[in-house]
């Protein structure tokens, strides 16, 4: 990163692309409950984001699919039981299913707004400020769907993933999203403000997130005012 700059930085490269990758549930037994939730919403949110990406195509679809199912059936459990090896199984299979699908498909707007909060306030925990983002990201892309482009095939594609997440077999797509402010309350997020965000930081995340390249897979454009909007509900 840039702390000068305030900035969050990724690094990219074909040399850091791993021949191999072990993948032991065993190894996660001992994480603590609020590391848990953390890194299996960070694991959630790339697997919806992929799911509903401009960039979405059948192989990530796969990949995404499976992830979904597992993590909404095992995020909440792995958190309330460390050592449940059917729970901690599901969400290591999800976490490799999401970083398979966000190489490939991209990411979206939680992203695209999580990476800039990350380089402004360093101590917050990515995985926690990510899903504290995810349920009014979603339901504001849902939204802007159902007013700017009614008849959209995107609107099922929320549908199914609120089908894999409620495995509800009738969930529609608003069910999904408070699906996933139910799962945040459950887990106790913190709100961006427990890390010294502040009305005055609204504008500058917001112009940097919009320059963000998360925000480019995106499902829908979102107006400055969205991302306004969608910060200050998660403040």
């Amino acid at each position: 990163g840039s702390p000068a700059h305030r900035l969050k930085v990724s690094l990219r490269s074909p040399f850091l692309l791993p021949r191999l990758a072990l993948v032991d549930p065993e190894l996660t037994y001992s994480m603590p409950p609020a590391l848990t939730a953390a890194t299996g919403l960070d694991a959630l949110t790339q697997l919806l984001e992929a799911y509903v990406s401009r960039n979405a195509n059948p192989l990530t679809d796969g990949f995404c699919r499976e992830g979904l199912c597992r993590a909404g059936r095992s995020l909440a459990a792995a958190v309330a039981d460390g050592g449940n090896p059917s729970a901690r199984e599901d969400m290591c299979v999800a976490s490799l299913c999401g970083g398979l699908a966000l190489a490939n498909a991209r990411l979206g707007a939680v992203h695209g707004i999580a990476g800039p909060f990350g380089g402004m306030f360093p101590a917050a925990p990515h995985g926690a400020v990510c899903g504290r983002l995810l349920p009014f990201v979603t339901a504001a892309n849902i939204a802007i769907v159902k007013t700017r482009q009614p008849g959209s095939a995107l609107l099922r594609r929320f549908d199914e993933a609120a089908r894999l997440l409620t495995d509800a077999e009738t969930a529609r797509a608003e069910e999904g999203a408070a699906w996933l402010r139910d799962l945040c309350h459950r887990l106790a997020l913190p709100p961006l403000a427990a890390y010294g965000f502040g009305p005055e930081h609204l504008s500058e995340l917001a112009s940097k997130s919009l320059a963000a390249s998360s925000m480019r897979g995106n499902p829908v454009d979102l107006t400055p005012a969205d991302v306004k909007s969608i910060i200050d509900q998660a403040r």
